[in-house]
C-alpha cells in the first residue's frame, strides 16, 4: 500500500497567490484605499456640516450610565453615541458612494453598451445541439455527393 503524499503548505500557499482573483483583490485594495480619502473629503466637507447645521455635529459625547455614579473614568458607561455616530457616518459613507460613484457608472456602462449595439446591430445568438450540427454534416455531405437519400450499410 504506497501512501499518498499531500502537498506541502507552501504549494498550497503559491497556488492561492497565483489565482487571477488575488491579484483583482489586491489592485481592488490599493484602489480602495486612495478613493477612501475621496470619499472622506465629500463626508467631511459637504455632508457632516450638513447634518451639524440640523443636529450636532458630534454624537460622541451622549452615553448613559449603568452605575449609581460615573464620573471620571469610575462607574460603567454606554457611549451609544458613539455607536450611533459610527452608524451613521457608514449609512452617510454608503449613500455617497452609491448615489455619486456607484449609480453614474451604472448608467454610464449602460449606455456604452447599448451603443455597442447599436453600432453592431444585434445579433440573434440560435443554440444548436450537437445532434443537429451534426445532421446538419450529413445532410450537405449527402448533397455533395449527389445521392437523393441517406444511404445506409
Amino acid at each position: 500500500m504506497s501512501a499518498k503524499k499531500e502537498p506541502s503548505v507552501w504549494h498550497g500557499f503559491k497556488a492561492f497567490l497565483m489565482r487571477g482573483n488575488v491579484v483583482d483583490l489586491a489592485v481592488a485594495v490599493v484602489i480602495g484605499a486612495a478613493f477612501t480619502n475621496i470619499v472622506n473629503s465629500v463626508v467631511k466637507g459637504l455632508i457632516n456640516p450638513v447634518v451639524g447645521a440640523i443636529g450636532t455635529t458630534s454624537l460622541d459625547n451622549y452615553s448613559s450610565c449603568l452605575s449609581s455614579s460615573c464620573h471620571g473614568g469610575h462607574g460603567i458607561q454606554l457611549m451609544w453615541g458613539s455607536v450611533l455616530g459610527s452608524a451613521l457616518n457608514f449609512v452617510i459613507t454608503a449613500a455617497v458612494v452609491y448615489f455619486l460613484m456607484v449609480l453614474p457608472m451604472a448608467r454610464y456602462l449602460a449606455r456604452v453598451e447599448a451603443h455597442r449595439k447599436a453600432r453592431e446591430g444585434t445579433h440573434e445568438v440560435i443554440e444548436v445541439t450537437e445532434l443537429e450540427v451534426l445532421k446538419q454534416i450529413r445532410d450537405e455531405l449527402v448533397a455533395q455527393r449527389g445521392t437523393p437519400g441517406r444511404q445506409e450499410r
